[in-house]
């Protein structure tokens, strides 16, 4: 088996497209696509479904799949192990957050290379479905999550809890420009006195895309307050969201992690949401089945640290979080 052959497979499959593989590879897209008929006819099958564009994998093709995520990253893994010493791993960490939990990764994959300098962690923000479906397939070492979804979707995955996440409605409690951050702003939105659901959803909303599963947990919890909301703006994007309240427009509903992106807009205001009282376990999510190196037993280790679980539900929790040693 051609292990060059089995790499530009797994392009295909992630970028679902011939020339964006072929670029992604550094190759022309002649030679992907010959790559591709030479491994088709080394096993004697049909791999990639063909017609005026990529339309996907074979049966066959996904079998052929698993495999080659499996030797790529062997291959990557044996890698690893040659550069790395006993106390001093080296290599890339693919993790991967939802969205809203972004921060807090921020803050391990920083302190994990501070740790470790030889490490190189590459943090990507991806939905549920994407961090389940890419550690299923290897193609992610380690994902920061909604563990509650396992047990719902059956998934083959193991959790180690990190914080509950909770909620908050912000809005803009002061008509007029922006007020520059000052010394007494510093640390994002000021906090004020709980408001219930049902309060929250009488303002026009700024919230995520029905596909994202923090929009479930919004509209679950919208409906045990007995209300139903339509977004006056909805958005994948929680930049989108944060500065849709900035603008003075719409308020929104943000998890504590996130309002340190508000960092020193001294004219919001985020409010605890009562009523219910909704706490998310979020954790980090791995695939059992996943043979692990020394990079990768690194970031477990610090995943289980208590002082860095300390730190992870101070930022998940409460919106507060520093990036000083554990």
């Amino acid at each position: 088996m051609n292990l060059l052959a089995m790499r530009y497979l797994l392009a295909l499959n992630e970028h679902r497209h011939f020339g964006r593989a072929a670029q992604a590879c550094h190759i022309t897209q002649p030679a992907l696509s010959n790559a591709l008929k030479a491994l088709e006819q080394e096993f004697g099958v049909v791999i990639v479904q063909r017609g005026r564009t990529y339309a996907g994998l074979t049966h066959e093709g996904e079998r052929v799949l698993l495999t080659a995520q499996r030797m790529v990253r062997e291959r990557e893994i044996l890698q690893e192990e040659l550069n790395s010493g006993a106390s001093r791993p080296q290599g890339s960490l693919r993790l991967g957050a939802v969205p809203t939990a972004m921060p807090v990764l921020a803050h391990f994959a920083a302190l994990l290379h501070a740790r470790h300098p030889g490490i190189a962690p590459v943090v990507r923000s991806m939905s549920s479905p994407e961090i389940e479906a890419e550690l299923d397939g290897l193609a992610l070492d380690l994902g920061l999550g909604y563990t509650d979804r396992l047990g719902e979707r059956g998934l083959r995955l193991e959790s180690m809890p990190q914080y509950g996440e909770r909620y908050y409605f912000v809005h803009r409690a002061i008509h007029g420009p922006p007020v520059p951050p000052d010394a007494a702003a510093v640390r994002g939105p000021a906090r004020g006195a709980s408001i219930s659901w049902r309060e929250a959803a009488e303002h026009p909303l700024c919230l995520l895309t029905p596909e994202m599963h923090n929009r479930t947990i919004v509209d679950s919890a919208l409906a045990i307050a007995g209300v139903q909301v339509k977004p006056a703006i909805e958005t994948n994007s929680v930049l989108a969201l944060a500065l849709s309240v900035v603008a003075g427009r719409t308020a929104t509903i943000l998890p504590a992690a996130l309002l340190d992106v508000l960092h020193g807009y001294a004219e919001l205001r985020a409010l605890p949401l009562v009523g219910p009282d909704v706490v998310t376990p979020v954790g980090f999510l791995v695939n059992p089945d996943a043979r692990s190196s020394r990079v990768m037993q690194a970031a477990l280790d610090l995943a289980q640290d208590a002082a860095w679980i300390a730190q992870a539900v101070r930022t998940g929790m409460a919106g507060r979080g520093e990036t000083g040693s554990v």
